[in-house]
């Protein structure tokens, strides 16, 4: 009909379970066809029938494989078509009680190859088409590990990782801010998953809630800013 908004196509890494999954179920629900990936093709298949959608693909991508990125770009491009919004989720947590010396050089860059890199590597792929159409949304999920005034010695490189994360998500912002492209980053809190525990004080519908809102922003929304439930946070 005319006027009805096109129905937007939402990335989103790391999605086979967790806060990732549970962010493609909202986005399903608020009307988005939604590519989930993930490392592992059986896991993300089951999770992707999980949310009985017929709005969902599921495609294999290893966001540390930039030849996997490669692949999944191809394939996503053949099956669904453009992207209009990008969720890097994807994340690894080493040495989550260790010093900052006692962590080996190499689970540092396997953080950051995942963490940081992995992040770039997904927008250096899927973010130039989306200048050239003019619409794009990226959220970036960050931690609030990664605020100055919180910081302590909790998961070095987890946190170290997501500071990098933040500060590529307002350089990227930056680039793009006359370009349709509204770029920010979430702290989805302390939530139970495998990563965080069954200890942890919130739900996964409320991690994911923020991150469903950035993916979905209209075109005056906010751009280079950190949001935790929907209220801006500092850096």
């Amino acid at each position: 009909m005319p006027g009805t908004p096109p129905r937007r196509v939402v990335l989103v890494t790391g999605a086979n379970r967790g806060i990732g999954l549970e962010t493609c179920r909202q986005l399903v629900r608020s009307g988005c066809r939604v590519v989930m990936t993930g490392r592992n093709p059986a896991q993300l298949d089951k999770a992707a029938r999980s949310l009985h959608a017929d709005d969902v693909v599921a495609v294999p991508m290893d966001v540390a494989d930039t030849r996997s990125i490669a692949e999944a770009q191809q394939a996503i491009d053949q099956r669904v078509g453009a992207v209009d919004a990008i969720v890097n989720n994807a994340a690894i947590l080493l040495h989550e009680s260790s010093g900052a010396l006692e962590i080996p050089l190499e689970a540092y860059q396997r953080t950051i190859d995942t963490n940081v890199f992995g992040a770039i590597e997904v927008c250096r792929a899927f973010v130039p088409d989306m200048v050239r159409r003019r619409y794009g949304r990226v959220v970036n999920v960050s931690s609030g590990v990664s605020q100055f005034d919180r910081m302590s010695t909790y998961a070095p490189a987890y946190t170290m990782s997501k500071v990098a994360l933040n500060a590529f998500t307002r350089i990227l912002a930056a680039t793009h801010r006359d370009d349709g492209i509204l770029v920010n980053c979430v702290d989805p809190g302390w939530v139970r998953t495998d990563m965080g525990g069954p200890g942890a004080p919130r739900s996964v519908e409320q991690g994911a809630e923020t991150i469903v809102w950035l993916a979905t922003l209209p075109d005056n929304g906010p751009t280079g800013r950190f949001f935790h439930d929907r209220r801006q946070i500092a850096w």
